[in-house]
């Protein structure tokens, strides 16, 4: 539970931090499948209503909720990282001042 795990938790944050910058982006790459799939519901859904002459107003509100409901996992998936990072290295400086106290000097 030393310095490894924390590297470990590391580059699963850059991970997160990169896949939430681009779905802010609009990319589709971080989205898992449902997401995937309710997004190009909702394209397919505006390419028809666009090709049938009407507005495609319904399908981009969609298109805009998925990503933010993709955007708010991200997030709470970077919190939930941050705070078992914050906690290995709460752990590890109580075992290490423990190991301090119980010495002679």
């Amino acid at each position: 539970m030393g310095n490894s795990e924390v590297r470990r938790l590391d580059r699963e944050i850059e991970k997160a931090t990169k896949k939430l910058e681009a779905v802010r982006r609009g990319e589709w790459w971080p989205l898992n499948g449902s997401e995937r799939r309710a997004m190009a519901r909702a394209l397919a859904g505006g390419a028809y209503q666009i090709t049938r002459g009407r507005s495609a107003g319904r399908a981009e509100q969609r298109m805009d909720t998925t990503g933010t409901a993709a955007e708010m996992r991200l997030n709470a998936e970077l919190t939930a990282l941050h705070g078992e990072r914050q906690r290995l290295i709460t752990e590890a400086a109580r075992a290490k001042a423990k190991r301090k106290s119980s010495g002679w000097f």
